[in-house]
């Protein structure tokens, strides 16, 4: 249950519309509701404006199903991340309704909606190698209801590619830089830009990258001032960063 829901149920119950007994029916299980092998967090939305995600590895297929039913029935999407395709045509069998994307391997219970939140989110990658995690990034950021715009293939191996794409990038509050190899897209594009830049690590290049160790170091120790960086392959934890800022953006305006 979000912060819209609540006051939804709340003025429903001051008009008559709802009654108090019904209103407890459908707040009896916040803040969590115990499921024996999961401990669902209803109240999460409210705390932080962003509702649980099901990271789904190292879930069984039947616990995943479980956990998307109750989620299901307190919220208006559910989203889960890390989802195999093998477990996700067993998935798909329960709710026909779902959208799984197996580039990103994440699955929606519903269709995605228009963006609601003002303030534009743009993800950027090195190279196509790095789209899975990009992609985990998008849909991500386009369920927390933000508009999000995408550039591909733009690494320093052909600098021309990303300078073109000057006027994009000055359009949007928060960048997103996804980078394997040495992972220096992220350096020059916070040397570019005043917004704050989120980089992302993947575990995509040659012997020496170690599965994206060798990017993770690149971008910590990047000299260019505003560029923070999440864990390797994190799309998710990026997007929900940039959610957090753009978020935390417009409320205080």
């Amino acid at each position: 249950m979000d912060e819209e829901t609540l006051k939804s149920l709340l003025e429903a119950v001051k008009s008559g519309n709802c009654t108090p007994d019904q209103a407890l029916s459908q707040l009896k299980e916040l803040p969590f509701e115990d499921l024996g092998f999961a401990r669902l967090d209803h109240h999460r939305a409210l705390r932080t404006g962003q509702s649980e995600v099901i990271f789904c590895q190292g879930k069984q297929p039947e616990q995943i199903i479980s956990i998307l039913k109750h989620l299901g029935a307190k919220s208006r999407n559910v989203l889960a991340t890390r989802l195999i395709p093998e477990h996700a045509d067993m998935i798909l069998h329960h709710f026909p309704d779902a959208q799984y994307d197996p580039l990103a391997r994440c699955l929606l219970l519903l269709p995605l909606e228009e963006p609601t939140i003002p303030g534009k989110i743009l993800i950027m990658t090195a190279g196509t190698a790095d789209l899975p995690v990009a992609r985990e990034a998008w849909i991500t950021a386009r369920y927390m209801g933000h508009d999000v715009e995408t550039i591909f293939d733009v690494g320093v191996a052909g600098l021309h590619r990303l300078l073109a794409q000057r006027e994009t990038m000055d359009s949007a509050e928060v960048l997103i830089v996804v980078a394997g190899m040495e992972g220096a897209l992220a350096s020059v594009v916070g040397g570019l830009v005043e917004q704050p830049v989120i980089a992302v690590p993947t575990s995509v290049g040659y012997g020496a990258h170690f599965q994206g160790l060798a990017a993770l170091l690149s971008m910590l120790n990047s000299c260019a001032s505003g560029v923070g960086v999440v864990n390797i392959d994190n799309g998710f934890g990026a997007a929900s960063l940039a959610s957090t800022i753009i978020r935390r953006i417009n409320k205080n305006h």
